[in-house]
């Protein structure tokens, strides 16, 4: 596993694993995101402001981030969580949602 996406509600953000402290602890930085240009939200009326209904379709350019910060990670008996409490699910890919419909 390469990479350890923030799982916020319904939103997912990539972050890349810089270092393998130990076992149970992670250095991670966030990675660069830019939503592909060939994709473009369907936005139709409804909800609050109106509603996307091609959201899980939504593509993504994403990058390593060479000035981004890293920060550590550890696996407890609840997942890996920052020292904020954040959720992160290690995967073999960087991932990128973000919930229109919020």
């Amino acid at each position: 596993m390469n990479y350890a996406n923030h799982i916020g509600y319904s939103d997912i953000n990539p972050f890349e694993i810089v270092r393998r402290v130990s076992d149970k602890t992670l250095e991670i930085r966030p990675m660069r995101t830019e939503r592909d240009p060939e994709w473009k939200p369907n936005f139709i009326p409804g909800g609050f402001s109106g509603t996307v209904v091609n959201q899980n379709e939504q593509r993504w350019l994403i990058s390593s981030n060479e000035k981004a910060t890293p920060f550590r990670i550890r696996l407890g008996k609840r997942g890996w969580r920052d020292a904020g409490g954040a959720r992160y699910q290690l995967s073999d890919k960087p991932v990128m949602f973000y919930d229109y419909n919020f």
